[in-house]
């Protein structure tokens, strides 16, 4: 199960869970002569669900994901809401998570406290070509762009919604960041000389392969929380606030 996307293997624990949860209430049936209540189902579904996420270790979001899924499920069900809401709602999603269920990158949104320890990494004196992969809505490179000049700042971003957002704030910025939409795996790394990325786990073995196949001698790659593994960082900008904040840097 450990080689399944994370989507699926969720989908696997959400099922085992509710054949678990309604083996117990039948068990419960028979030994008491009293049927659970339906509630008293979902909840156990979703504590059985939860616990098998932290067994499985799953990134520590997942346990709580899983423990209100069936509940907030039952609980739209009985809000009575129009099917429109509902398909609005979907759309949203996919313009935000557009390919997750492929990269197992979800949207994640850096701090200004990385920002400032990123920006203290970057050459003073000298240009350069910054590209920040899965740039979100931008907050990076728009960051960046007045602290260096010399420098010239791109994003890359392939969920729609996110990358249409950051566009349209570099127009009303009148920003010379260029936002591009790509997956970044599809991208010649060898044309920037500092990358920077926010991604996942997941995503960290095969963008180290890329970077070193790509990168030229001398550039800064840079991973905001997620270490490549096996692969001793140059260096380590720790924050106060946190793994989340920690920058691991290499020159390649």
């Amino acid at each position: 199960m450990a080689r399944l996307p994370v989507s699926l293997h969720s989908l696997v624990i959400q099922c085992a869970a509710l054949l678990l949860a309604v083996s117990l209430g039948t068990l419960a049936q028979i030994r008491f002569s009293h049927p659970p209540t339906l509630w008293q189902l979902v909840f156990a579904q979703g504590a059985l669900a939860a616990a098998l996420s932290a067994a499985w270790r799953q990134p520590a979001w997942w346990p709580p994901l899983h423990f209100g899924f069936l509940p907030a499920a039952l609980l739209a069900r009985h809000a009575g809401l129009p099917a429109w809401c509902y398909l609005m709602a979907f759309m949203l999603l996919v313009l935000f998570y557009w390919s997750t269920f492929r990269t197992r990158v979800p949207l994640y949104l850096s701090g200004r406290e990385a920002w400032r320890s990123l920006a203290s990494l970057l050459p003073q004196t000298r240009p350069f070509r910054f590209i920040d992969l899965g740039s979100g809505l931008g907050g990076v490179p728009f960051y960046l762009e007045p602290r260096f000049p010399r420098g010239r700042f791109y994003g890359t971003e392939i969920a729609p919604a996110p990358w249409l957002i950051s566009r349209m704030r570099a127009w009303l910025r009148g920003s010379r960041v260029h936002f591009l939409r790509h997956d970044y795996a599809a991208l010649d790394l060898a044309r920037f000389d500092v990358v920077f990325a926010f991604l996942s786990p997941a995503a960290m073995p095969g963008l180290w392969r890329q970077a070193e196949v790509q990168m030229h001698g001398g550039a800064l790659f840079i991973s905001l929380a997620f270490p490549a593994e096996g692969r001793q960082p140059d260096r380590i900008v720790a924050q106060d606030a946190g793994p989340r904040h920690t920058l691991y840097v290499w020159r390649m």
